[in-house]
């Protein structure tokens, strides 16, 4: 082609938007039945570089839709509105065992999408492309406040959104790497929930005194949404995430102090000792070392150090004493923890106490561990720092990428449905579901 008698025009629109929402790439003005290729690059805040393509041919008015037109080939294939976000992986030659993750959430994510000729696979930094546009895809959206939160002890952010408020509140809690996680809870303010993400494995009283928090600790950071004067004190859930889930589950069961209007659990479980400290908690994790599995790729599978889930009230959270609505999020793949196991306890366990009709299971196959907001990059597999032992080691989650991705897209949709419903609704509804893709 030549380009000076053919000027290839894209259009991203929105070019600037939150992570959850869709885009349309448009490609005009290319000679009909031009093949070409789609880039999306990505350099993340920990300098490594994630790309995702997919190859298409112009139609007979020279334009290419992504959102109607199918890739026929590339890091996905088929009619894919947001196939070149949710298939983003490490350029070659990267590291083993990346894992994409937003660190500071008051800067967007840019992505450059471009168009090169041909149907390409590689090279596409030695090329000068036809087109280019640079995307900020954001996790807080216009007028979220971030607000550090260090009163009690405790190592969180609290997200308000926009307005003067009262908002329902939601404590966010990620799992056994620790640190303080913020994509999610500046995400969830973005859709008008006040989120306080906690950081509860490696807080700075933590790293100060090498003692590990209590369940205090969670009762503290509840009480700091409920006393805040934006947020709606009686209107309060709690998310949790793998080991973050194993808080949840307790505090919305045991607390005498939490009043949850809703409870959010992702790829967790219920076993637990029932009396146990947090580093019991962690410690019951790891209680059965040799069922864990190693890959062929010497990646550990962790899911049956669990199992078999025990019949002893003592060693599992006594769900049928749970009075909030609950969703359980699982992926039927997830190579981490038995996630499927536990949620058809949970659920036969509330239906021989008459509550089951506040459980919501969302049941999804070949989706794995990292079950995370739309359109995040899949990591089948990533480098992980075992709390406990400081161990680090390559983890595999699990789950197939295309159906994993379909699952968090469902999943995260269905989530804040619930959560408003509950949250934001005088009444408890509470439902029964189980839902496949």
């Amino acid at each position: 082609m030549d380009r000076k008698q053919c000027i290839v025009k894209l259009l991203v629109q929105p070019s600037r938007g939150l992570v959850d929402e869709k885009f349309i790439v448009l490609v005009q003005n290319a000679p009909p039945g031009f093949q070409l290729t789609v880039h999306a690059l990505h350099k993340c805040e920990d300098g490594h570089s994630w790309e995702a393509f997919g190859h298409y041919t112009a139609d007979a008015t020279g334009t290419v839709n992504v959102s109607e037109d199918p890739s026929l080939g590339g890091t996905y294939s088929g009619v894919e509105q947001m196939g070149l976000l949710w298939s983003l992986r490490p350029v070659p030659g990267s590291k083993p065992g990346l894992r994409l993750r937003k660190m500071n959430v008051q800067i967007p994510m840019k992505v450059t999408i471009s168009v090169y000729q041909g149907h390409q696979t590689e090279g596409f930094m030695d090329q000068v492309p036809l087109a280019g546009v640079v995307v900020e895809r954001w996790y807080m959206a216009p007028g979220v406040r971030r607000i550090p939160i260090t009163e009690d002890g405790l190592t969180a952010t609290l997200f308000l959104p926009p307005g003067p408020g009262p908002f329902p509140g939601l404590l966010d809690l990620w799992g056994g790497g620790g640190q303080l996680v913020e994509y999610r809870a500046s995400l969830l303010a973005s859709h008008g929930i006040a989120s306080l993400a906690l950081d509860y494995l490696t807080a700075k009283n933590t790293k100060e005194t090498g003692k590990m928090v209590d369940l205090q600790y969670f009762e503290k950071a509840y009480k700091v949404l409920e006393q805040h004067p934006q947020v709606h004190g009686s209107r309060i859930g709690m998310l949790g995430l793998s080991f973050g889930t194993s808080i949840t589950f307790n505090m919305a069961v045991y607390s005498q102090v939490m009043k949850l209007r809703c409870a959010v659990c992702i790829s967790g479980s219920h076993v637990q000792p029932v009396n146990g400290s947090v580093e019991e908690m962690l410690k019951n994790l790891y209680r059965n070392p040799d069922r864990a599995r190693v890959s062929e790729e010497n990646e550990v599978i962790s899911r049956d150090m669990l199992l078999p889930i025990p019949t002893e009230l003592t060693l599992k959270v006594d769900m049928g004493r749970l009075k909030c609505p609950l969703l359980v999020v699982v992926g039927e793949d997830d190579q981490s923890w038995p996630v499927t196991e536990s949620a058809m306890d949970m659920k036969e366990m509330m239906e021989q106490a008459g509550n089951s009709h506040l459980l919501t299971v969302l049941s999804y196959p070949d989706a794995g561990h990292l079950i995370e907001p739309p359109y995040t990059p899949h990591a089948r597999a990533s480098l992980f720092r075992n709390f406990a032992t400081q161990e680090k080691r390559r983890l595999w989650w699990g789950g197939e990428t295309v159906a994993h991705s379909r699952a968090q897209e469902d999943a995260w949709r269905k989530l804040l449905v619930f959560l408003k419903e509950n949250l934001y609704s005088g009444s408890n509804p509470g439902a029964t579901l189980l839902s496949h893709l």
